[in-house]
């Protein structure tokens, strides 16, 4: 008998609704309360090797609306980091490959704009509330939580940030936050003053929404499948604290176009190994795919031509880690259209045990089906089979169910 289970792939987006506002703490709460596991969370910052860390998430009402409030403790803690102090911390944690490399492009993000605001070299930027330990929380259990959630898409209303004063480490500044406003300027990000006189949006939260998304305004047509509120600490007479996050599946799953952006850059003065290293480092940055391709360039010389394909929001991002890595003077950027297959993961249940398969639709038919390589290469070495004989049989399986 062929046990057969259908489920859409990860094909998720996440919108984030910031009526009041957002905090780093408040992302986090919302994704615990649409599903992310707190204790799953817990066992990733545990392995940041700070001490004694815990956290802590109750709930409480804000406005009559019932949300989740997430609260960081370190007791003992009181660290300004350096952001190398930071990556090393991310660097030896064991929160996987995607979420160490936001993390640290987040706090490099944060380091460049604070060094910009103040003058300072970005090594020389001392991290006040960016560094102690619930911002360094906020931001790897946000990155957590995309991973673990599945979501692909991160959407934003426009931003509330609040307004009157902020008591910082630097004195009284107007809200929102010098890092708060340049972090929004970069990513052409939509603002809107109030809805009290409060500083309603922080450094930390516009660092994570601006990194991961990719458009901000109205919320489109999606299929919901899950809602959080995460509750901010303070409470307002008429506007309840709170950030919502919807996720959601789009309502056509693989739709039948997009646009992504490529990036080419023509390199022949790098050794592999340093191409390689920025190759993993822009797919754990979020590049859709990553290639080289062999060419000759003028005076004989062999070279590459490195190509990444991403989403236009990530596009910048990309291209400033192919700079850092000193491979290129100059990057090609190309927008292009794109048509796929809308996508699904079944999953069959062989007597080799469970294999995934990747399948495409076209309009509504199966055109396209692939065991998963990591599925079948772990079936193989288990079973002691050929990799070619646990792919016949997951296919048949698959032929099976779709009799």
């Amino acid at each position: 008998m062929v046990e057969v289970y259908v489920s859409e792939e990860l094909m998720k987006t996440a919108y984030f609704d910031c009526l009041a506002g957002c905090g780093g703490d408040m992302i986090v709460a919302a994704m615990i309360d649409a599903g992310l596991d707190a204790d799953f969370l817990q066992s990733r910052l545990d392995s940041l090797g700070i001490a004694d860390l815990k956290i802590k998430v109750e709930k409480v009402m804000r406005c009559g609306i019932s949300a989740l409030h997430f609260t960081p403790a370190a007791p003992g803690e009181h660290h300004h980091r350096k952001l190398s102090d930071i990556i090393e911390i991310v660097a030896q944690s064991d929160i996987g490959e995607s979420a160490k490399g936001h993390t640290a492009d987040i706090f490099r993000k944060l380091a460049e704009v604070e060094g910009r605001i103040h003058a300072k070299d970005v090594e020389a930027v001392c991290f006040h509330e960016v560094g102690a330990v619930d911002s360094i929380v906020d931001i790897v259990g946000a990155c957590v939580g995309f991973d673990a959630l599945g979501v692909e898409e991160v959407c934003c209303s426009a931003l509330s940030v609040g307004g009157g004063t902020i008591q910082s480490a630097h004195g009284l500044l107007p809200a929102p936050a010098p890092a708060t406003v340049e972090l929004l300027k970069e990513a052409n990000a939509p603002i809107v003053g109030g809805p009290v006189d409060s500083e309603l949006l922080t450094p930390t939260a516009a660092a994570i929404l601006t990194h991961f998304a990719g458009r901000f305004g109205a919320m489109g047509a999606m299929k919901v499948q899950a809602t959080g509120y995460g509750a901010g600490t303070r409470q307002f007479d008429d506007v309840p604290n709170v950030l919502r996050l919807i996720v959601g599946q789009t309502e056509e799953p693989g739709a039948d176009a997009d646009c992504v952006c490529v990036l080419e850059c023509n390199i022949d003065d790098a050794d592999g190994e340093t191409v390689g290293f920025a190759m993993d480092r822009l797919l754990d940055a979020g590049a859709l795919d990553v290639f080289t391709t062999a060419i000759g360039m003028k005076h004989n010389r062999p070279a590459v031509m490195l190509s990444v394909i991403s989403s236009p929001a990530k596009a910048s991002d990309l291209e400033r880690i192919i700079f850092s890595a000193g491979l290129t003077l100059g990057i090609r950027r190309q927008l292009i259209a794109r048509s796929r297959l809308a996508r699904q993961s079944v999953t069959v249940r062989t007597e080799f045990g469970s294999i995934r398969i990747k399948t495409g639709s076209l309009q509504g038919r199966v055109v396209s089906a692939k065991p998963e390589y990591a599925d079948c290469a772990e079936a193989a070495g288990k079973h002691g089979l050929s990799l070619k004989a646990v792919r016949k049989a997951a296919m048949e399986a698959f032929r099976q169910s779709t009799v």
